[in-house]
């Protein structure tokens, strides 16, 4: 009965305070089994520690500024359809593109619902053969323009 009073005694309090203590106490428990295991692991993760080290060389490639593309400096003459919008001066893909979209918005030829197409005036249908085409299109129907 001694032992019967004991255990009941013991489980009140453990419920309350102690509840918490235990709960804490075990995993603290669990914590030096996963150590051992780990233990090994540090020694395979070392070589690891010195990766970074050799990325520190790496980060500072990208403070280089980007080259352009000479391809896409490359002078080019429009053709005459192509002249009649943006010049008959020659100017690199990157400038007519910019001469497109700045005649496109002065003329307001975006589509008012979807910004992504363009509806080609008399001067631009002659350029693209069609009515209305996307961004993407556009650039690639301009450049058969160019020489």
């Amino acid at each position: 009965m001694a032992a019967a009073k004991k255990a009941a005694a013991k489980k009140p309090a453990a419920k309350k305070p102690a509840a918490k203590k235990p709960a804490a106490k075990k995993p603290a428990a669990k914590a030096p089994a996963a150590k051992k295991p780990a233990a090994k692991k540090p020694a395979a993760k070392k070589p690891a520690a010195k990766k970074p080290a050799a990325k520190k060389p790496a980060a500072k490639k990208p403070a280089a500024k980007r080259k352009p593309n000479a391809a896409f400096m490359k002078a080019m003459t429009p053709s005459a359809i192509l002249a009649a919008v943006i010049g008959a001066n020659p100017m690199p893909r990157t400038e007519v593109t910019k001469k497109i979209w700045e005649y496109i918005k002065k003329n307001k030829l975006q589509d008012a619902a979807n910004k992504r197409m363009i509806n080609a005036d008399a001067k631009l249908k002659a350029i693209f053969n069609k009515a209305q085409v996307s961004m993407f299109e556009m650039t690639k129907l301009i450049s058969n323009q160019l020489k």
